[in-house]
């Protein structure tokens, strides 16, 4: 993962209300979330929520999908590695060289 992709996951994590969202994503799981539950149970209003999952799609973070009428969002797992490893993978090398 290269600086920029980075940088734009964590902007977005960044934000409180994303942050939130985000984790309630992660927390239904692979199937996803309908966008109402979590406008419902997060008490977001509608646009702003939309606002909100733009960033947090934008960014690569989560993807969405339609079956019917409701849409289903779902947090992108491997995104969300890539950046804890891209973190990760600078850790203590300093150490090494003293």
């Amino acid at each position: 993962m290269d600086i920029e992709s980075a940088a734009k996951a964590l902007k977005e994590l960044g934000h409180p209300t994303r942050l939130t969202i985000f984790k309630r994503l992660v927390k239904a799981g692979h199937n996803g979330i309908a966008v109402g539950v979590v406008q419902e149970e997060l008490a977001i209003p509608g646009s702003t929520l939309s606002h909100h999952l733009s960033g947090l799609m934008s960014a690569g973070l989560i993807t969405q999908r339609r079956e019917g009428r409701v849409l289903y969002c779902t947090p992108e797992y491997d995104k969300l590695e890539g950046v804890l490893t891209f973190l990760r993978d600078e850790c203590c090398r300093d150490e090494s060289h003293a």
